[in-house]
């Protein structure tokens, strides 16, 4: 059995961002960092859409917006001392209809409130900034940037281990056994006794909370996300990111476009319950995690109150039209032939008895387990600042 410290469950960019910020703040602190894929950052963190967000849209004074102002700058930082590629190119998020025009305006003044550096334009402007674009209205977000956190992440795990810390990989945790004084972790790559344990486990954290005998206030309903990529002899037609106004009802952005670090440029995504948590194809199903999702009543609550909205975009899955027909509101000159399938994403949705969805992150502590019960977009950009957070409330019994 290995001791230690604090020991990190799950190895995704909040993970190792809060092994990160410990091995910072306290260097002579053992961690090590248990995560049950072959390598780090697999599953959220490697299938986002790279997006270094603003704040602009998250309620003032919410996790949420603190914590993206805050990290965003953070990561911006990292990514310029560790050499990581990454842009401040800047969005548009822009209003096609009459009727979208106060949503964009409450954007707009929630971008003011959390102090993100953005501007109301018309038609003639956003035609300077995306001359494919549509839209009778807009605003621009110059501050907003594209990073590829996959990298960030490696690169977080390397440094975490150049302090002496340790980051166990094929590391699936099946127990959590507490006592007085340690809390032993039981994995596939053998036990690990730590003082202190923190529950970074993305798609998993509600069964790793229940795991540590915490009763998490929501449970996870995994939406996958999917994309598709613009061919390159149309990557002109989107220079940086466009973005429609979102529905307020739903913590999902709509479909957008979103040039990558590496050139190329993504469509998407769409939002459709996922039949197994690391669900990242349409036939992929586990029965367990299939059978949670459509038993548990939040689930069945929100979809009774959302059904219309689900059906849109299960079509949208399984019909390359109508995705390319919501792809037009935003980009009229957009074709079928011009895209071809990309990557998909699953996000973790926690998902509360009543039906409602939680939108700010969640970090609870109980005894001597944190668990992250919920770190939602934007946690990529914001992670270094979730990893602070973290730190600050393992510091209150380490100091």
């Amino acid at each position: 059995m290995q001791n230690t410290d604090v020991a990190i469950i799950g190895g995704g960019i909040v993970g190792l961002a809060t092994a990160f910020q410990l091995s910072e703040r306290f260097p002579n602190l053992r961690v090590v960092v248990l995560d049950k894929e072959a390598s780090v950052g697999a599953h959220q963190t490697g299938h986002n859409s790279g997006v270094l967000h603003s704040g602009i849209y998250y309620r003032p004074g919410s996790l949420k917006a603190l914590n993206c102002r805050s990290g965003k700058e953070a990561m911006e930082r990292f990514c310029e001392r560790e050499e990581i590629p990454h842009d401040i190119c800047g969005k548009v998020i822009v209003a096609v209809e009459e009727n979208e025009i106060q949503r964009l305006e409450d954007i707009y003044q929630r971008g003011q409130q959390n102090g993100v550096r953005c501007q109301m334009i018309g038609p003639e402007r956003l035609a300077e900034l995306e001359p494919h674009a549509a839209g009778i209205q807009a605003i621009h977000v110059p501050e907003s940037g594209i990073v590829n956190y996959r990298r960030v992440t490696e690169r977080l795990s390397e440094i975490v281990q150049q302090r002496g810390g340790e980051v166990i990989t094929s590391a699936r945790v099946r127990r959590i056994v507490k006592d007085r004084e340690r809390t032993v972790v039981g994995s596939t790559a053998g036990e690990v006794s730590a003082r202190y344990v923190v529950n970074c486990a993305g798609l998993h954290c509600d069964r790793v909370s229940a795991m540590s005998g915490a009763r998490p206030d929501a449970k996870i309903v995994p939406f996958r996300g999917e994309f598709y990529e613009l061919k390159p002899e149309v990557h002109h037609l989107c220079r940086n990111l466009i973005y429609p106004v979102p529905d307020p009802r739903f913590p999902f952005l709509g479909v957008h476009f979103t040039r990558m670090i590496d050139g190329g440029v993504e469509c998407g995504p769409n939002a459709v319950l996922a039949f197994d948590r690391e669900g990242y194809r349409k036939l992929d199903c586990n029965p367990r995690d299939l059978f949670e999702s459509i038993t548990y009543p939040g689930f069945l609550r929100l979809a009774a109150r959302y059904w219309r909205k689900g059906l849109e975009e299960m079509w949208r899955s399984f019909s390359k039209r109508a995705f390319v027909r919501a792809l037009s509101r935003l980009m009229p000159e957009i074709r079928v032939e011009h895209l071809v399938p990309a990557r998909s994403g699953v996000r973790a949705q926690a998902v509360a008895g009543d039906g409602s969805i939680l939108d700010d992150f969640l970090i609870q502590l109980s005894d001597s387990v944190i668990n992250v019960n919920n770190a939602p977009s934007p946690a990529a950009t914001s992670a270094l600042n979730v990893g602070q957070m973290v730190t600050d409330k393992l510091a209150e019994q380490l100091e």
